[in-house]
């Protein structure tokens, strides 16, 4: 039973808000179309496809013998970890569920109604609905070769501009811009906006390709560079990220942050996952495989591609409803991405070779069909 009377009880700004809608899980697929779930094959979500290393297990099952008391609010064994590795103090990180998490703590600690956010067009969809969730208002910047227009969004910070969202690699286009051009970005920037220099696709980089992001802060403290477990460690199941930031503007979020938002079973793996970097470089090369046979395939099957900087694919099908129907069909979940204003295009995660294999022979009868 429901009352539409009550949403009026919500502000517009958020009666207005279209959920974020995730990847199809597996489950869900297996109870539509009557399919085993071991056939299945979910190429949607940018999750790496290797499964936890041998480090991350034994740390879960060390942690899961104290499941009955909470987890230590502050995370310090896991901020003491990646403020060692980061070479910052651990006053200048913050935790979260997720990157995800990180970039709501910014909207609530710096928007509000009548502020603007900027961000590219075709970037997270997290942006906009944090930016609206606030009742700010969200400038979107036109793309450039599906990726930021640093010059367009500098010249879209106004005198009411608050936060300003980058993403690098972009998803879900796989761009990448060089440091030098980020940071020359970051510069730029008035002192009282906060820029978001969302890394959540860093490990997958070539070493060459990456930004020393983290030490601009010093030159910039306006500046917060967000990074997740999720990706390349391995750990989405668990929702662990962080943000590196001026330890004012740390404050300031953990003001608003939720208490025990980072669980105990993700901190303790988190802390492993991040000692174990033979599991994240065997991840990179795995990706790296993986995103020459998806693209070989693609060029196989005459279908334009963005070349990516991160796991996945975006991939230009044509009619790419009727292409996703298709691709479920035979079990093989993949992200439309309409909503990001690319109805032409489907989002393909790099799986295990074998995955790709699949991926790449079912679209070749969704095509023929």
């Amino acid at each position: 039973m429901t009352d539409p009377a009550l949403a009026e009880l919500a502000p517009d700004y958020v009666r207005r808000i279209a959920p974020y809608v995730p990847g199809k899980p597996v489950e869900e697929l297996a109870r539509e179309l009557g399919l085993d779930p071991s056939t299945i094959v979910k190429l949607a979500s940018n999750e790496n496809p290797r499964g936890p290393g041998a480090r991350v297990r034994a740390a879960i099952a060390a942690a899961a013998e104290e499941l009955t008391r909470y987890p230590d609010g502050n995370g310090f064994a896991l901020k003491s970890a990646l403020a060692a590795r980061l070479g910052v103090p651990a006053a200048q990180i913050v935790l979260g569920n997720g990157c995800n998490d990180i970039l709501e703590l910014v909207s609530l600690a710096f928007l509000e109604p009548g502020d603007e956010a900027v961000y590219a067009q075709h970037a997270f969809a997290v942006y906009p609905l944090a930016t609206q969730a606030r009742g700010a208002h969200g400038i979107e910047v036109p793309a450039r070769s599906y990726g930021h227009d640093l010059s367009a969004m500098r010249a879209a910070i106004s005198a009411r501009t608050r936060v300003v969202f980058v993403a690098n690699p972009n998803n879900p286009t796989g761009t990448w811009l060089p440091p030098g051009d980020v940071r020359a970005f970051v510069a730029s920037v008035p002192r009282d906006v906060v820029v978001v220099l969302d890394e959540a696709y860093n490990e997958y980089l070539e070493p060459s390709q990456r930004a020393d992001s983290v030490a601009w802060i010093a030159a910039h403290p306006n500046l917060i560079v967000s990074r997740t477990f999720s990706k390349a460690h391995g750990l989405a199941a668990l929702r662990v990220g962080y943000g590196v930031m001026d330890a004012t503007i740390a404050e300031l979020l953990n003001r608003v942050r939720q208490p025990f938002n980072v669980n105990a079973l993700a901190q303790a793996a988190a802390v492993a996952a991040l000692a174990d970097d033979a599991y994240v470089e065997e991840s990179r090369a795995l990706n790296r495989q993986g995103l020459a046979q998806l693209g070989a395939g693609l060029e196989a099957l005459g279908v334009a591609y963005v070349p990516s900087h991160a796991n996945f694919v975006l991939a230009k099908v044509g009619e790419a409803s009727r292409v996703n129907v298709s691709l479920l069909r035979q079990g093989v979940i993949v992200r439309p991405v309409a909503n990001y204003g690319l109805p032409q295009w489907l989002r393909i995660t790099v799986g295990l070779p074998t995955e790709n294999q699949r991926f790449l022979a079912a679209l070749a009868r969704a095509l023929a069909e």
